[in-house]
């Protein structure tokens, strides 16, 4: 039975903490660009402000996976690649289905970053009967019929929702039933699952709000420093602003498209 939240799940059997797994694909985007250009080594301090995070918070992750560095020579990039590679599961393949193909589901399948980071789009499902057999980024849109076959037919354990909000919920309901244990969810509404299924929500005008309040903050501390008038807002309404959009609308930190 759904529970009617978005599950977070519990700390992970090596005890790493969540805020601690959300920053390992940063530190994983930094060093693979590091790893591209042949960089051997890293200091803390380097691939903290590549990764845009504090070197202390950095030394303190990377403990929870056993790397430590060395003095004065700093961490191995091509190990580190594998350590957190290897952590997220990203050492292996990961079918993922895409359900709702419309503007921004034929986005994210032509979206050349799933492959290179260990997820193969397995399948493209849409409700829209017109849209059955038509070819994107290569591959044929399936009618949302065959759902639950193409889960069972292609070891699904992940599934991206990208349709309309009053269509999530069904289909959420559907890829659990069918086995899926893990969403990432571009529809704006929040799923309810049940406890073992793992969502993560990607709500991009949430994003855009945020962003519209530090821009209404700084306007209104421009107009301060000019002798306009009081700032806009608060010292502390901008704190309160800066954890929200740390954290996201359900306490997560945000799941994001990588660069």
């Amino acid at each position: 039975m759904a529970t009617g939240r978005t599950h977070r799940p519990a700390t992970r059997s090596r005890g790493i903490p969540e805020a601690t797994v959300a920053r390992l694909p940063l530190y994983l985007r930094a060093l693979t660009a590091l790893s591209e250009r042949s960089v051997p080594t890293v200091s803390s301090e380097e691939l903290a402000a590549a990764a845009g995070v504090n070197s202390a918070k950095l030394r303190k992750d990377f403990s929870y996976l056993g790397s430590y560095g060395t003095r004065g020579v700093g961490y191995d990039v091509e190990y580190l690649v594998y350590q957190i590679s290897r952590e997220l599961g990203l050492t292996q393949d990961w079918p993922v289905v895409i359900v709702g193909i419309g503007n921004l589901g034929a986005a994210l399948a032509n979206y050349g970053g799933f492959a290179s980071r260990g997820f193969r789009v397995a399948a493209l499902i849409d409700a829209d009967p017109a849209m059955a057999g038509k070819p994107v980024a290569g591959i044929p849109v399936q009618h949302s019929d065959d759902l639950e076959k193409i889960i069972q037919e292609n070891g699904v354990s992940i599934g991206v929702i990208a349709t309309p909000a009053g269509a999530a919920q069904p289909v959420c309901d559907r890829l659990v039933a069918a086995g899926v244990t893990s969403i990432l969810n571009f529809a704006p509404t929040v799923l309810s699952v049940p406890d073992g299924v793992d969502v993560r929500k990607v709500d991009l005008s949430i994003e855009l709000q945020i962003l519209a309040f530090h821009e209404q903050r700084k306007a209104g501390e421009e107009a301060a420093s000019d002798g306009a008038g009081p700032a806009a807002v608060t010292r502390e309404e901008a704190a309160d602003a800066t954890e929200s959009a740390d954290q996201g609308p359900d306490g997560d930190v945000p799941a994001v498209m990588p660069a």
